[in-house]
């Protein structure tokens, strides 16, 4: 059935209807779209186009409708326009002419941006409730591991020591973030355009704060025009995912290269990793490349919608019709990296020694050792030419931080001392920074602490 024809002396092509047809992929709106239409019924009913009995039997039809979708090969077959068409047929076949009814004042335009925002709605809490899970083991991870130390990089050269549980909690920041920028895309997505009509507004006086209260929209849209022609809240969706996807990308990279011989900090599970075909020794990061990957797939998709949205003139347009495709793939695929990745986490296992080690070999201490000499009164700039001379000799010498006798360091410079030479291990040098954020024990201890308080309270929203 088509909800339209009457203006047309036949039918469309056969290959337009392929061509233009939407069943394939927005099928999965049709809980949403059930949803929007049993309040639209409630909505018609107190408009005086349904009785009480008939409105009754519509919403027991459409429930009825939901209950068949659980059954396997329900979509087998229909070659309906739409999900729009598709449920509407499937009520006709349940209540009979009442289906003729059901479109009574209400527009495709504001029936899809209806049911787009109800499933976006319904994945921004899947994802944050994967997010949550994910932050929890970063957290998890770093309380198994508190001593472990880690050499930190910049231009992926060693630079200064940090805890490892300070390097999983820069994550956790980063996905604190993420649970932000998705509650923000949740809010803009908040809002009901049921009533719109096509874009003018409907020509009946429904009571659109009732189909919000009965759909749990926050508020209404106040512009007919912008109600069915927004898009802004995909956008938002996507740009979130994007972000989040490009978070998870940076964990994945990290990993790849800990976890490879040359670094040697860390071990994958056999859970997320695979072996080769052809060489009997290699155990591969596959679950964090994948991740790595489809990073670039999400914001693709950012890019693909903006494109189509650019030049629209308003109000609705069929270009919006290439609006669901992106969104239902990236957040598809942004639940399974973030699912992915937990057990990543959860998994893994670090070499705390090897990772000292190699902080201990390099000199990530340099810096504190320049900001002690500052702190006994050697200006800054001077502290930093002595510790760059020390370094040089060292490359030259071939000698490690923990070679240098006290008396080896005052024959390159006066000013170094027996508390100097301490200053020359990885981990002394950590206690430098103890000021909130940073990577000290205690900061870390407080911030671990910190982040298991916002964990609870995540939850206890959630």
């Amino acid at each position: 059935m088509k909800l339209w024809g009457g203006r047309f002396e036949q039918g469309p092509a056969k290959l337009f209807e392929d061509f233009s047809g939407s069943l394939a992929f927005d099928r999965k709106l049709l809980e949403a779209d059930i949803a929007g239409s049993k309040a639209f019924a409630s909505a018609l009913e107190k408009v005086g186009i349904f009785t009480l009995a008939e409105k009754t039997e519509v919403h027991k039809s459409f429930d009825a409708i939901l209950d068949d979708s659980q059954a396997a090969g329900f979509f087998d077959g229909a070659d309906d326009e739409d999900i729009h068409t598709f449920v509407i047929r499937k009520l006709g076949e349940k209540a009979g002419g009442l289906a003729d009814k059901i479109h009574t004042g209400r527009s495709r335009n504001e029936q899809v941006a209806t049911d787009f925002r109800l499933w976006v709605k319904t994945e921004i809490g899947a994802i944050d409730g994967l997010l949550t899970e994910l932050m929890a083991a970063l957290v998890d991870f770093a309380k198994r591991e508190p001593q472990a130390l880690l050499p930190g990089y910049t231009h992926l050269r060693r630079a200064q020591p940090v805890l490892w549980a300070h390097y999983l909690l820069a994550y956790f920041e980063m996905l604190c973030r993420d649970r932000e920028r998705f509650a923000d895309a949740y809010r803009r997505t908040d809002v009901l355009p049921l009533g719109s009509g096509a874009l003018a507004g409907s020509g009946f006086p429904f009571d659109r704060q009732a189909m919000a209260d009965e759909l749990g929209f926050d508020r209404l849209s106040a512009n007919s025009l912008d109600a069915v022609s927004d898009r802004d809240f995909a956008l938002d969706f996507l740009y979130a995912a994007s972000v989040t996807m490009l978070h998870l990308s940076r964990l994945a990279e990290d990993w790849i290269l800990y976890s490879s011989e040359e670094f040697g900090f860390l071990d994958m599970g056999d859970e997320v990793t695979s072996g080769s075909s052809l060489m009997p020794q290699k155990k591969n990061p596959d679950a964090c490349e994948l991740v790595r990957g489809k990073s670039g797939r999400v914001s693709g998709h950012l890019l693909s919608l903006m494109m189509t949205i650019k030049g629209l003139p308003l109000a609705y347009n069929r270009d919006m019709q290439e609006d669901k495709e992106p969104v239902f793939d990236a957040a598809a695929q942004l639940e399974g990296c973030l699912a992915v990745m937990r057990l990543t986490v959860e998994t893994a296992k670090v070499h705390a020694g090897r990772m000292e080690a190699a902080a201990d070999e390099s000199w990530v201490s340099a810096t504190a050792l320049a900001e002690a000499l500052s702190r006994r009164g050697v200006p800054f700039h001077r502290a930093h030419q002595i510790v760059g001379a020390l370094v040089l000799e060292s490359v030259r010498a071939g000698k490690k931080p923990q070679d240098w006798t006290t008396e080896e360091l005052q024959a390159i410079a006066p000013e170094f001392d027996d508390d100097a030479r301490e200053m020359l291990t990885a981990r002394r040098a950590l206690s430098n920074h103890t000021v909130p954020g940073g990577t000290s024990a205690s900061s870390v201890n407080d911030a671990l602490d910190e982040a298991s308080h916002r964990l609870e309270q995540m939850r206890q929203e959630g």
